[in-house]
């Protein structure tokens, strides 16, 4: 079994997600699923994408329940996980200009 984190076991949760905002009911709801991500540690990526970093799949997997249980009645919801590797084979750019890549998390060990 391993046990040791490494880019293929360490997770990223990207949620998207397009709500309705017509009403002042549909920007309260739309406003408390975004509170939710954030308090369940969620960071906005880009407007309506939130990504979580999680140490472990099993770990990706209890941030993604909260995310379903959090679900509104109406609009779009995705959720996309994937690996630490993967993530890191992102390009970014600001405009035409790319953005500098982050060094990874790191993970420590106590013994």
């Amino acid at each position: 079994m391993i046990t040791r984190l490494n880019q293929y076991r360490v997770m990223w949760v990207l949620v998207f997600f397009d709500l309705p905002t017509e009403t002042k009911k549909d920007r309260k709801i739309y406003s408390d699923f975004r509170k939710k991500l954030i308090t369940d540690g969620f960071t906005m990526f880009q407007f309506s994408i939130y990504l979580r970093h999680c140490p472990s799949a099993e770990n990706a997997e209890v941030h993604i329940k909260r995310v379903k249980n959090a679900l509104p009645e109406r609009g779009y919801v995705g959720i996309l996980c994937i690996t630490d590797k993967q993530f890191g084979n992102m390009d970014i750019f600001y405009g035409k200009k790319e953005e500098e890549k982050q060094v990874g998390w790191q993970q420590l060990e106590l013994f």
